[in-house]
């Protein structure tokens, strides 16, 4: 494992040579099926155990605090106040200009507090002995609805140093999503944030297991929230973290350790298209996970590393990856998506330049989000700042590809300030959780760190692809991790065959230790997603490359077949589209009646305040400046530039866009908490504004 005293040098190019994957020997061809192939590690078994005496989580962490002991092993920050500004806006309302006062809210945050890992050991064991002194058991179910922080791990883990699967729920969900898994799972305690009480106080009603609720004491509570639950459920015992804690400390317990087969959580999906599912993930699971991502990237990651956390650990790819950072021997620095850059925070820096981390993980609507602010200072800078940054990242990604040294000199000169804006330690990006456009990958790889790309799901636990950082490619998802296995199957509606040349292309088909057996109570779903011999069809359209590496081409859900015939991919067209300076984000939409797509945008403000002045637009505000018809076809030209840039065909340029004032947010209804689009409720919303755009 690399030591951070000799990290290895990651570059955006590959230096590696494949195959990356290779057929599995022995296997039977399948017609209309590619043949099996795996990680060449994972053959002829696959790699399930980082080490021979860990199987399940408990172990995991166990084996952990033994080989790093006094390293620092979670670290968070407390909020010290709030302060807000406010502001007078002009808005449209009903087609009349009206002026409304808008506040925005900053925050200022003291600097990290860390737990050792042996500290840590000693948290979850003192939480585990707490839950059993507040009357839980072996296989009693604890649910966790709260946003990520070192008690949510640590909750977790307490759990399952008593046998006490968890289940979770994001914390954006509604009362309706958490009735359902709290009712579906009979949970026994749960664990939230405090200002999530008032939503449990009705779901309590019918989910009638509950014994205890249990509420985060890093954040402050509303003590009218704690009373009203006492006086509606005066049997139900309510207490805090910290009391949980002392509870444990008072009353030792001895650990239930849980053994491979037992179930370590029910973890519901997000549900952007319809009910949620509840996936069962076994600790056999969550450990071949983190073994299958472990053989790719821990030459990579280890002891002295920091990765900064954010992300919601109710997304199966984090809570793989915290998992996977502990047996690495790295530090976990717990942020919020609120105060992550310095812009939302006043007195103090941001998450990501106080935490210095070295791995990043994010979606892609982060690293959009990064790069949109590095080309808006670059663009404010001189044309002499301009010409140089540019020149600068063409003349890096040239030397990258032809092997020529050179480009430290120009990381050391141009890109110096902006590796200083997300810490000046970050060695290695991952993105995950949809497809990122090729632009923004190459663009964060050679302006910051080398991007790599994973892909998974809650299913499989979040394995499918990783990339190995010496495989380094913006043209592929990379290979498969060392605990699945994967094969393309032929879906005829949309000509994607087995056979097609130059590359097989299909469904892409999942199977391995990782992956689940059934969905919970779920029989329909089960019978629909799981083959008997134990695949798991994904709904991905893949193909695979020379190299042995996967390519997603889209998902089979969002292939629309358009009025002449010809399937367009909704995913694909978002992803180069998302590229423009002005969309924050984008909801590409076709309509079977008609020969091409239109987008749905919700604007980045700087973006389109530059566009209207350079335009002479007036107004200061994006609830004037939606209404523009000027603005709309200005809007209209850049996005189809965009996409015939991108290598779209005729049928893939929009014909026409409409712009939204609304942020799209889980609590509005228009995103999931794992960010991907609602697109029901997002054309629901705006039926009207899209039958315009259609000319209708």
């Amino acid at each position: 494992m690399a030591k951070s005293s000799t990290p290895i040098q990651l570059i955006p190019r590959m230096t590696a040579k494949g195959p990356f994957t290779l057929e599995v020997p022995g296997q039977t061809p399948v017609e209309g099926e590619t043949p099996v192939r795996r990680q060449p590690l994972a053959i002829p078994e696959f790699v399930e155990r980082p080490a021979p005496d860990v199987s399940t989580v408990y172990e995991l962490v166990r084996a952990a605090v033994a080989k790093y002991g006094n390293a620092k092993c979670v670290g968070s920050r407390k909020l010290v106040r709030t302060h807000q500004d406010k502001k007078k806006i002009k808005k449209i309302v009903d087609g009349v200009e009206t002026e409304v006062e808008k506040s925005w809210t900053f925050f200022e945050m003291s600097p990290y507090e860390y737990y050792s890992y042996v500290e840590y050991e000693q948290l979850i064991l003192q939480l585990g002995s707490g839950l059993r002194k507040i009357g839980l058991d072996k296989g009693d179910r604890v649910h966790i609805y709260a946003a990520t922080s070192a008690n949510w791990l640590a909750t977790a883990h307490g759990a399952a140093s008593q046998s006490m699967p968890i289940v979770t729920a994001y914390d954006t969900l509604g009362e309706e999503g958490l009735r359902y898994s709290m009712v579906a799972t009979k949970a026994k305690a749960i664990f939230l944030d405090p200002h999530l009480l008032p939503t449990l106080t009705n779901v309590l009603a019918v989910a009638s297991s509950v014994q205890a609720v249990i509420w985060n004491s890093q954040h402050q509570v509303n003590q009218e929230h704690v009373d009203k639950l006492k006086a509606a459920y005066p049997h139900i015992n309510i207490l805090n973290f910290d009391e949980l804690v002392q509870l444990g400390k008072e009353n030792p317990a001895e650990p239930v350790p849980p053994t491979a087969e037992d179930l370590c959580c029910i973890m519901y999906t997000s549900g952007s298209t319809g009910t949620p599912k509840g996936v069962p993930i076994t600790h056999r699971a969550v450990v071949a996970a983190v073994s299958g991502a472990s053989a790719i990237v821990q030459p990579y990651i280890g002891p002295g590393d920091g990765l900064l956390t954010y992300l919601p650990l109710a997304h199966i790819l984090e809570f793989v990856f915290e998992h996977a950072a502990l047996w690495w021997g790295s530090t976990l620095g717990y942020g919020n998506p609120k105060t992550l850059s310095d812009a939302s925070v006043r007195n103090c820096n941001g998450d990501i330049r106080e935490f210095k981390p070295s791995v990043l993980i994010g979606v892609p609507a982060v690293w959009e989000t990064v790069k949109k602010g590095i080309i808006g200072k670059v663009n404010a800078g001189s044309p002499v700042v301009r010409n140089l940054f540019w020149g600068a990242l063409g003349l890096k990604e040239k030397l990258m590809y032809a092997g020529l040294p050179g480009s430290g000199l120009l990381d050391a000169v141009v890109f110096k300030k902006i590796k200083e804006a997300t810490g000046g330690r970050l060695r290695l990006c991952l993105s995950a959780g949809g497809p990122v456009s090729k632009e923004t990958q190459k663009f964060i790889s050679f302006a910051i760190a080398p991007m790599i790309i994973g892909y998974g799901l809650t299913e499989t636990t979040a394995m499918g692809t990783l990339h190995n950082p010496f495989e380094w490619s913006a043209d592929s998802i990379g290979a498969m991790t060392a605990s699945v296995e994967a094969k393309l199957v032929d879906f005829p509606d949309a000509g994607y065959f087995a056979t097609n040349k130059p590359n097989p292309q299909g469904e892409i088909w999942l199977r391995g230790p990782t992956v689940l057996k059934e969905y919970y109570e779920n029989e329909k779903e089960t019978a629909e997603a799981i083959t008997p011999d134990g695949w798991f069809k994904t709904g991905d359209i893949g193909e695979w490359d020379k190299n042995g590496h996967l390519k997603i081409i889209d998902r089979k859900k969002n292939l629309v077949k358009t009025l002449n015939g010809e399937y367009i991919a909704l995913e694909k067209l978002e992803s180069i589209y998302r590229s423009v300076p002005v969309v924050a984000n984008i909801c590409v939409y076709a309509d079977a009646e008609q020969a091409k797509p239109v987008a749905i945008i919700v604007p980045a403000e700087p973006a389109l305040k530059n566009l209207a002045a350079q335009l002479g637009v007036e107004g200061d505000s994006v609830e004037t400046l939606v209404h523009d018809k000027k603005l709309h076809s200005a809007v209209l030209k850049e996005l189809q530039a965009q996409g015939r840039a991108g290598g779209l065909s005729g049928i893939e340029i929009i014909d026409g866009v409409v712009i939204v004032e609304d942020e799209w947010t889980p609590q509005n209804g228009l995103v999931t908490a794992a960010q991907k689009l609602n697109r029901r409720g997002i054309l629901d919303k705006y039926k009207k504004e899209v039958a315009k755009a259609y000319g209708k």
